[in-house]
């Protein structure tokens, strides 16, 4: 009798005969459902893979996938172009996704880069209840996102950040502080820099105020939001925005309400990417380090892709750029 060969499993199991060699090599996005089929039919056959059959979806692709919100923002594209030249340096290339905070839009970019069998995944997106960040059988690395307990996070000290920024802003006088962070239930460790602000301000009897903002507004849907910071507060002395792009339409916006920067309001930014500092020198943020952000993630990657340990969390220190807005 003739042993039971891929294609009989597969035509068991209904499925393809590429899907049972995924399932055989723990590889790609698998339904519990489809595994199950697999090793149903497998055990009906009596089947047993042999060498050819494990080696057949065993072979790197040289592909990494990287899903980023956009990298229209200043630091996710340096992010993106740091990540990118260390791949490329490794032998491997880069396929980009712009989630832009989409769940859908996540779902089916991260769908896609599974089924082109990316070696590795590295995410600086992330949206709850993504089925395929608990079921993907690759390795992923996180940039200031928290996935789930088996993906490492590569991030800046947020809190020590957060910290930074206050501490300027309340030497330079300024007692009605105004926050500006991303959605509270964004699982992030960006939310640290939220909790150093309203930690200094508690500690001093001030009152703490902030501001969300979505990553997919449009710049006349954060303007709106903005605005209601010098209606709603009119005496608002200094702003601690997140990030560099919302810094500076803040700053922008302040001369519309006779606020002059630094005088009568005084802001500091978050990122400090080279490209803000290159053309807008005299703001005043809190710099990531973006190369070494980059480093780690690529470092932890590699390793993850060869089978070793890693940290769960890579946390690299913050300097500031001393600009004139605060």
């Amino acid at each position: 009798m003739q042993s039971p060969k891929l294609d009989d499993v597969a035509k068991l199991a209904g499925i393809s005969k590429t899907t049972v060699s995924r399932v055989l090599n723990n590889r790609g996005y698998l339904s519990e459902k489809t595994i199950k089929k697999v090793y149903a039919a497998m055990k009906a056959l009596h089947y047993q893979p042999n060498d050819v059959a494990r080696q057949l979806f065993n072979k790197e692709t040289k592909l990494i996938g990287l899903i980023f919100p956009t990298i229209a923002n200043p630091f996710f594209g340096q992010m993106a172009y740091q990540l990118e030249t260390r791949l490329f340096n490794k032998g491997y290339k880069v396929l980009i996704g712009n989630s832009k905070n989409d769940p859908k839009k996540e779902e089916t970019y991260l769908q896609k880069l599974i089924a082109n069998q990316v070696d590795g995944l590295i995410v600086g997106a992330h949206n709850k209840d993504i089925e395929e960040y608990n079921n993907a059988n690759l390795p992923i690395v996180a940039i200031d996102r928290i996935m789930n307990k088996d993906i490492p996070v590569i991030s800046s000290d947020n809190y020590d950040g957060g910290k930074k920024a206050m501490e300027i802003l309340l030497a330079r006088g300024a007692r009605h502080i105004v926050h500006v962070n991303g959605p509270s239930d964004l699982a992030s460790p960006a939310q640290e820099r939220r909790r150093a602000y309203e930690e200094m301000m508690r500690a001093r009897n001030l009152p703490a105020v902030t501001y969300t903002v979505d990553f997919n507004l449009s710049e006349a849907e954060k303007i709106k939001v903005f605005r209601k910071i010098f209606q709603n507060n009119k005496q608002v002395d200094a702003v601690f925005a997140s990030n560099d792009v919302d810094a500076s339409l803040i700053i922008k916006l302040a001369k519309e309400y006779q606020k002059r920067v630094p005088e009568d309001l005084l802001v500091v930014g978050y990122d400090g990417t080279d490209i803000v500092r290159l053309f807008k020198p005299e703001l005043t943020t809190i710099v990531q380090p973006i190369e070494q952000i980059a480093e780690a993630a690529v470092e932890t990657l590699m390793d993850k892709i060869a089978g070793k340990e890693t940290p769960l969390k890579v946390v690299l220190p913050v300097t500031v750029h001393k600009g004139e807005t605060a």
